[in-house]
């Protein structure tokens, strides 16, 4: 279980600066039609199918638009990392892998908390806390939960996805 809690000045961030979109359309061989739905502002060109061979091709990976994130800026950015001790032999080696992102991107590592749980099921409960405490611009969430012979993982593994849905909801982010 790996997931982002972003504030909403961090989307606000990275929706204004680096962002981008790469439309592909120019090279398709296919004709586009626009189609409109119920909001003025919602529109979006599909390509017509084109027959032949008893088939009908619908896209190709030419005809897909393409959301590219970019982080190239992490100046004044401050990350939270919550980590499940519980299964430390996998969230340990996340949670480096993690460290490792982060420093490719640029970002210092006193700009870098971690705060370690006990198990996965804590996970969200700590993760909302820190994205209500407004000191952070994404909490990163690490935990695994490995199936065994009792129900037990999926009482946990479904409580660990809803605490951090929820931190994710109920922190504004």
């Amino acid at each position: 279980m790996a997931s982002l809690i972003m504030s909403p000045s961090t989307k606000q961030y990275l929706a204004s600066s680096s962002l981008s979109q790469h439309s592909n359309h120019s090279r398709c061989r296919y004709k586009t039609t626009s189609l409109s739905f119920s909001s003025s502002s919602s529109s979006i060109s599909l390509p017509q199918p084109q027959q032949g061979n008893n088939f009908i091709d619908f896209a190709s990976p030419e005809a897909v638009r393409h959301l590219v994130g970019s982080l190239n800026r992490t100046e004044g950015l401050r990350f939270a990392v919550v980590v499940a001790r519980f299964n430390e032999i996998v969230t340990r080696r996340l949670l480096e892998g993690a460290i490792e992102t982060f420093t490719r991107y640029s970002v210092k590592e006193e700009d870098i908390d971690v705060v370690w749980v006990p198990g996965s099921f804590e996970v969200g409960v700590v993760a909302e806390k820190l994205g209500k405490s407004g000191n952070y611009n994404a909490v990163l969430c690490i935990g695994a939960v490995i199936r065994g012979d009792t129900s037990h993982y999926d009482a946990v593994a479904n409580s660990a996805a809803s605490g951090v849905l929820s931190a994710g909801l109920n922190s504004g982010a």
